[in-house]
C-alpha cells in the first residue's frame, strides 16, 4: 500500500513539474534563452538543455532503454555544446546556447511524454531495485543521488526522486531566477 502511495506521488509531482518547464518554454523567447548575463552565470538555455538531456540519459541506468537524443535530434535541436554538460565545467558550459527552440521543445515533449508513460506503466514492486550498486563509480559518487543512496546503492526510488524529480526542481530554480535576469517574472511562489 505505501509502494502505491509513493509511486502516485511520484507520477504527480513529475508532471506537475513538467507543466512548470512547458509553462516556462512557452512563456520564453530564443534570445531570453540563450541570453549571456556574464561569466559564471550560465544561460537559461544551459539549464533547459542540461536537465532534458538528463533526463533522456538517465532512462538507461533507469530502464535499460537508450536515450532518444541521437545525431537527428542534435541536428534540429543544434545546441552549442551537445553534451548535458554535467562532466565540464561552469566556464565551458557558459557558452551553451540553443540553436532550434522550437526543435528543442518537440525533443522536451518527447522526453516528459516517455518519463510520465514509463511512470505510468511502473509496477511498484520495481522501487526498491538496485540501478547503481556500491562502490559508486567516480562519475555517481559525488553525486546527490550517492549522498541519498542506502547501504546497497541507488534504488530505482531513490533514482526517480534524484535524478528526474529533485534534479527538475533544481534546474527550474535556476530558469525561476534567471528569468529575472531577462525581465520575466518567476513562475511560482
Amino acid at each position: 500500500m505505501a509502494d502505491d502511495l509513493v509511486l502516485d506521488s511520484l507520477r504527480r509531482r513529475t508532471r506537475a513539474m513538467h507543466s512548470l518547464y512547458e509553462d516556462a518554454v512557452a512563456t520564453m523567447g530564443i534570445d531570453q534563452v540563450n541570453h549571456f548575463e556574464r561569466d559564471g552565470v550560465l544561460p537559461i538555455a544551459f539549464s533547459l538543455f542540461h536537465v532534458v538531456n538528463m533526463f533522456d540519459a538517465s532512462f538507461l541506468v533507469m530502464t535499460g532503454t537508450p536515450p532518444i537524443w541521437d545525431p537527428t535530434w542534435e541536428a534540429a535541436v543544434a545546441p552549442a555544446i551537445a553534451d548535458h554538460g554535467k562532466h565540464r565545467t561552469v566556464a565551458e558550459m557558459g557558452h551553451q546556447r540553443i540553436g532550434d527552440y522550437e526543435h528543442f521543445k518537440h525533443y522536451m515533449r518527447a522526453v516528459f511524454e516517455r518519463t510520465e508513460e514509463w511512470l505510468d506503466a511502473l509496477d511498484r514492486n520495481e522501487l526498491d531495485r538496485l540501478v547503481v550498486t556500491r562502490p559508486f563509480p567516480p562519475q555517481i559518487a559525488s553525486t546527490y543521488s550517492a549522498r541519498v543512496a542506502g547501504e546497497d546503492g541507488i534504488t530505482l526510488l531513490d533514482a526517480v526522486e534524484c535524478w528526474i524529480y529533485q534534479h527538475g526542481l533544481r534546474h527550474m530554480g535556476e530558469i525561476e531566477l534567471a528569468r529575472g535576469l531577462v525581465g520575466l517574472g518567476g513562475m511560482t511562489s
